[in-house]
């Protein structure tokens, strides 16, 4: 869950002190690439055609997107973009007919760019907010909650965490909402803060977590379940996932191109592509079953 606000991440002097614990390759028979052949799709002619004429003329599909958060988007061993999202992306793109580019970038910027018409539309683990629906619309196509972790036998309630030291990735939810709130509900109380350590990017978080420089870590769910998977049992969930919420592609406010991608989302999840992906990634706990628009505002 990100926000579109930048607070101060550590230090790479400080990121240095960690040992490369954690391996983000891809699960085993995923490929490791956008391109893997198991989640390659046959166009859609029916609903390429629905696409806005400029888009049919590029045969491009350019994708804002941050590649720091395994298992949704990352960079793969080689470099290239891989990930549960980036697979449902490319195949989004397969059943549209267009090629994909991933303009990489920082999380903060992908929203100008896509109301900037540079990119025509976003994926990169973003919440669908009320706030951000002023900006952007929504297709969405997850579910995902907060789920905390700690090393393995140690017992850590999040609601009970003051005073310990917690990892999050920075400009996340977990790091501008959650673990904040909680610190304060901690101080108002008479207890001791929670002390809050900021990293760039989530590898280096769970990494502090393995290392035993941190109690704690906080992250959407699958990231989570996914960094415990690849620690070899170093760490544990920390309590129940909670506050779940969408995850929504963000494409131009009245953009011609929302009802085409909101469509091309739907065939992929009635024909089944949608859920082997997330299958093979072991995310689809939040799979969806109906691709719907703005979901923050229909809740809201």
């Amino acid at each position: 869950m990100r926000t579109r606000y930048i607070l101060p991440a550590l230090t790479a002097a400080t990121a240095l002190m960690l040992s490369g614990c954690v391996d983000n390759s891809a699960p085993a028979g995923a490929g490791g690439t956008s391109s893997a052949a198991d989640t390659a799709v046959p166009k859609n002619e029916e609903i390429a055609a629905l696409l806005p004429e400029k888009m049919k003329s590029a045969g491009v599909l350019n994708v804002g997107m941050a590649n720091n958060y395994p298992p949704n988007e990352f960079k793969d061993g080689n470099g290239a973009p891989a990930g549960w999202a980036v697979d449902l992306t490319q195949a989004l793109g397969d059943s549209l007919g267009l090629k994909v580019n991933f303009d990489i970038g920082t999380f903060d910027n992908i929203l100008p760019s896509v109301k900037a018409g540079k990119d025509d539309m976003g994926v990169s683990s973003f919440t669908d907010t009320l706030e951000r629906e002023k900006q952007v619309d929504f297709v969405n196509y997850y579910s995902a909650g907060i789920q905390w972790a700690a090393p393995k036998g140690k017992t850590v309630d999040p609601d009970n965490a003051c005073g310990l030291k917690v990892a999050v990735q920075a400009t996340t939810y977990e790091d501008t909402h959650e673990v904040p709130a909680k610190s304060k509900a901690c101080t108002d109380a008479g207890k001791p803060a929670i002390e809050m350590f900021r990293y760039d990017a989530q590898d280096q978080a769970t990494n502090a977590l393995v290392v035993g420089q941190v109690d704690a870590m906080s992250a959407d769910s699958p990231v989570t379940l996914y960094a415990i998977s690849k620690t070899k049992d170093k760490i544990q969930t920390a309590g129940d996932a909670f506050e779940v919420a969408p995850y929504g592609m963000p494409v131009d406010k009245g953009s011609e191109f929302t009802p085409v991608l909101q469509k091309a989302l739907q065939a992929l999840i009635d024909d089944g592509t949608y859920n082997r992906i997330l299958s093979k990634w072991g995310v689809e706990s939040g799979g969806v079953k109906t691709a719907e628009l703005n979901v923050a505002s229909k809740n809201g």
